[in-house]
């Protein structure tokens, strides 16, 4: 029978308690703003975590990233609402106007895309969140409208 190893958090605000991985990497991300390999490595050194199970579990969280996220984060919800009312139209469309599929951050650095399963406003198919903000019943024209809208409002 495999033993399981308890892993040394000594000198760390989650000594000692079990399932410590998930806030050091969250706290590693909330500090560098997405999961550096040198921040991974020296979790692994400092707690004797094998990397490979740090890395298995950043990758198997959708809230974790291994690299730099933009200045904006545009989420488009492919849930079934959303996608039965467009939302590969939509995403198509916002991929175009931004030069940026979903998972890629554009070249200016404004805005990351991502397509996410559910955002909860499945009465405003399809939606799109950039930041905190929640556009809904969009067509395709009316999501590069918002973009287009944006864009304006952060220029100098």
């Amino acid at each position: 029978m495999r033993q399981h190893r308890r892993y040394d958090l000594r000198n760390h605000h989650y000594e000692g308690e079990e399932g410590a991985l998930i806030p050091l990497l969250q706290r590693a991300q909330q500090e560098d703003g997405y999961l550096r390999r040198e921040r991974l490595v020296a979790i692994h050194r400092r707690t004797g975590i094998p990397l490979a199970h740090i890395y298995g579990v950043a990758t198997f969280y959708a809230q974790f990233r291994l690299k730099p996220v933009g200045k904006h984060l545009l989420r488009v919800c492919h849930g079934t609402a959303c996608h039965v009312s467009g939302a590969v139209e939509l995403s198509q469309a916002i991929e175009k106007h931004l030069g940026a599929a979903a998972g890629e951050t554009t070249a200016d650095g404004q805005y990351s895309i991502e397509t996410v399963s559910c955002l909860g406003c499945c009465s405003l198919a399809p939606v799109m969140m950039i930041d905190q903000d929640t556009y809904g019943n969009l067509s395709p024209s009316n999501a590069i409208k918002v973009l287009k809208k944006r864009q304006k409002e952060e220029r100098p």
